[in-house]
């Protein structure tokens, strides 16, 4: 790419960059969705999510570290707020726990991890070490998932309560949350891209940013594809479902 971009085509690329590769597509969140999925795959999803939940706010502050304006620090913040929890908001990776409770996996297993998959730990870790390593700018425009994130939200709130009896409106209560908070922070990283993103080069970075996210995602729900449900080869030491 050679030619600058005008803010309003940056973004329909990003945008379309969501509809032909965010993990909505995948065909284990369809199964998941769908209510094709038994109790102890739901399992593996929510103790191998918990993973990348508790990551967010680790990555969050890496990246506020690059940040030499107070009032981008400011905005930002929130998000590891929304996460951790902040007064008297218990935060995401709490309601995320309760889930995998509710679930009836061991809180101390899901928070040690040592039952995640490897590969769901590099995918995290690889997200994590972008964000640390990588422009502000390229690390703000990863977080441009968040665009696509209030429909995948809706769509397992309602196949989730409808398809699992195990699935309770208290459950699902981090992804209600989020119905908010991602459209309120998708807008001020996209806003922050489209103002900052004014080179062909700084153009192609933050769409391959972007690309690199949905690629984190997407190879998390490959290894649990591969793990528990087709062909079914759990790694060693990795989380086993009871029979």
């Amino acid at each position: 790419m050679t030619e600058i971009l005008s803010p309003d085509e940056l973004e329909r690329r990003l945008r379309k960059i969501g509809e032909e590769r965010y993990h909505n597509l995948h065909p284990f969140h369809r199964m998941l969705h769908g209510g094709k999925m038994n109790f102890g795959q739901v399992q593996a999803w929510a103790l191998n999510r918990y993973v990348y939940q508790s990551a967010i706010p680790r990555k969050d502050a890496a990246l506020i570290a690059k940040l030499q304006e107070r009032e981008l620090r400011r905005e930002w913040i929130r998000r590891i707020h929304d996460h951790d929890g902040y007064g008297n908001d218990d935060g995401g990776i709490e309601r995320w726990l309760k889930l995998t409770d509710g679930l009836n996996l061991d809180r101390p297993y899901v928070i040690s991890q040592t039952g995640a998959l490897p590969a769901t730990k590099f995918a995290v870790e690889a997200y994590v070490r972008f964000v640390y390593e990588r422009p502000t700018l390229e690390a703000i425009a990863s977080s441009l998932t968040e665009l696509f994130a209030p429909t995948i939200h809706a769509e397992r709130i309602a196949g989730m309560l409808e398809h699992y009896d195990f699935i309770t409106d208290e459950l699902v209560a981090y992804f209600r949350k989020r119905l908010d908070q991602a459209p309120r922070d998708c807008l001020f990283a996209l806003k922050f891209v489209r103002e900052n993103a004014r080179t062909p080069e700084q153009q192609v970075a933050v769409l391959n940013a972007l690309k690199f996210k949905t690629d984190v995602l997407w190879a998390q729900l490959d290894a649990l594809y591969f793990a528990y449900v087709d062909p079914g080869f759990i790694p060693p030491g990795a989380f086993r479902p009871r029979t």
